[in-house]
């Protein structure tokens, strides 16, 4: 599979955060978190987006992601990647998400970083870890390769 590319300028990065459907805690176990998260890199890897930074939460999750193909079609890779993925390998015939979703764009570099913090603060103020990197569904637990900042943010003012 071919790397993401690197060093992108014309593409916008967002802060997106997406719900499970009525706010279920469907992800407080492994059983649906690592398959949500291999797919949220499989995508990555197939040049869907740039990944920067992710946290997936019991009954949510938050990405801070830039969009190779639009934004819409990103958010249905992953989330109908998942729904299809549920449905066939852990016969979840539920409802998994709320049909809409929140998606902020970054304008600079400090809002970049103010959603980096917030992502990976979450499950601090959410009583889930100490630190950050104590919890195993989030990019700031050690061992997930992720995109660096787009050229473009790097150099708003």
């Amino acid at each position: 599979m071919a790397a993401p590319p690197r060093g992108n300028t014309g593409y916008s990065t967002y802060f997106i955060t997406v719900s499970t459907f009525q706010k279920q805690s469907l992800f407080q176990s492994e059983r649906f978190t690592l398959p949500f998260i291999e797919t949220l890199l499989h995508y990555r890897l197939q040049t869907k987006y740039l990944l920067h930074e992710f946290v997936v939460m019991p009954n949510h999750l938050h990405l801070l992601l830039t969009p190779i193909v639009t934004l819409e079609r990103a958010l249905q890779f992953i989330k109908g990647g998942f729904s299809y993925r549920a449905r066939k390998e852990l016969g979840y015939a539920g409802e998994i998400w709320q049909p809409s979703y929140y998606d902020r764009r970054v304008r600079d570099m400090q809002e970049y970083l103010n959603f980096r913090e917030y992502i990976r603060q979450n499950t601090v103020s959410r009583g889930l870890a100490a630190e950050p990197e104590e919890y195993p569904y989030g990019s700031a637990y050690p061992g997930f390769v992720l995109d660096e900042v787009s050229e473009r943010l790097r150099q708003a003012v």
